[in-house]
């Protein structure tokens, strides 16, 4: 028996690219509205002559609107983009590779987006948008939050909202300082998800990796038992997933570790510890934050990450990943994904 898209697409196969290129360019203009002409198709990878044509249309149905600064999405755009998500996905066959990957991986569910981030960055602020949603689908009463940093992670920040103040959402850094980058960082992240949510947070300022003397010191500091004892609460954890060589690159780690994390084959790295290839925690660092045994325990996770050049990593860490994990990626990394498991 046929569904009413798959009889649409027997009776009309030109309808569904023209679907889908137009309602990308239609999201694509949401998401970094006001935008020009150029600049679209640039993003895109298009003409700008097809991307006039287009957009004409779009603009003459009411979708799009033309500023001094810009074009933008209207009201009924918007929500053309909203109703018709799940047929654009399912036609694109992103809804399929998601659950091809969810029955390999053993997640609980896999969300694709469409794109590929290593050549169109708008791909990330889409993966922002549906992990904001996945998350605010989850709020409840006395929530705590556990954050870690990162660009992937830092994406969901502009699809926030406040949410009722009786639920009373706190936020908290699962890890101290790591790099240089401050807009990065989850103290400077859970900061910025409470003020978008009106909310609560609680901030981690301590180096992340720590000497065996220091550490031992700091797990008999007020502060330090206050937000061990908030991870220990923590229902739901927003990460990233990065590759070990990334990770180790931005603790500054010396030649050395970096050498030893070579030998030990570490491929993917998160919440301060290293797994190989097939998932083995092959090192890990001395660290005031959450643990994975407190993530384990959490009933809402959420794993954002994006590009083709961490399926290795992916594939690593999803061999210890909680079976709880919703995990949101790139069209272009989730073929790559698929291709080394289907």
């Amino acid at each position: 028996m046929l569904t009413v898209p798959e009889a649409q697409q027997r009776l009309l196969p030109e309808m569904n690219p023209l679907l889908q290129s137009r309602y990308r360019i239609l999201q694509s203009v949401q998401l970094m509205q006001p935008i020009g002409r150029r600049t679209l198709a640039d993003s895109l990878k298009m003409t700008e002559r097809e991307i006039r044509k287009e957009t004409d249309i779009l603009r003459d149905q009411g979708l799009l609107d033309s500023q001094k600064s810009g074009m933008v999405c209207t009201s009924d755009g918007e929500l053309v983009i909203e109703q018709l998500r799940a047929l654009v996905y399912e036609w694109s066959g992103l809804t399929q590779l998601g659950k091809a990957l969810e029955n390999h991986l053993g997640l609980q569910h896999v969300l694709v987006v469409p794109g590929d981030y290593n050549d169109d960055e708008t791909v990330l602020t889409l993966l922002g948008k549906e992990a904001a949603q996945q998350f605010l689908s989850t709020i409840a009463n006395e929530q705590v939050v556990a954050v870690t940093g990162g660009k992937s992670v830092a994406s969901l920040a502009q699809f926030l909202q406040p949410v009722d103040a009786q639920h009373n959402v706190t936020f908290v850094a699962a890890r101290g300082g790591i790099g240089h980058e401050m807009q990065m960082q989850a103290n400077t992240l859970v900061a910025t998800f409470a003020m978008q949510m009106e909310a609560q947070y609680r901030t981690l300022f301590l180096p992340e990796h720590l000497s065996e003397q220091a550490y031992q010191a700091m797990l008999m500091e007020p502060m330090v038992t206050e937000i061990m004892a908030y991870y220990d609460r923590a229902d739901c954890v927003i990460h990233g997933i990065g590759s070990a060589e990334e990770m180790a690159i931005r603790r500054n780690s010396s030649a050395e570790d970096l050498r030893i994390l070579e030998e030990k084959g570490a491929v993917s790295e998160a919440f301060g510890y290293y797994f190989n290839a097939e998932g083995e925690i092959v090192h890990r660092i001395r660290t005031i934050g959450i643990q994975l045994e407190q993530v384990e325990k959490c009933k809402h996770i959420i794993a954002v990450a994006a590009g083709k050049q961490k399926v290795n990593a992916m594939l690593s860490y999803f061999k210890v990943a909680p079976k709880q994990t919703i995990f949101i990626t790139d069209e272009a990394a989730a073929k790559a994904i698929a291709e080394r498991l289907l």
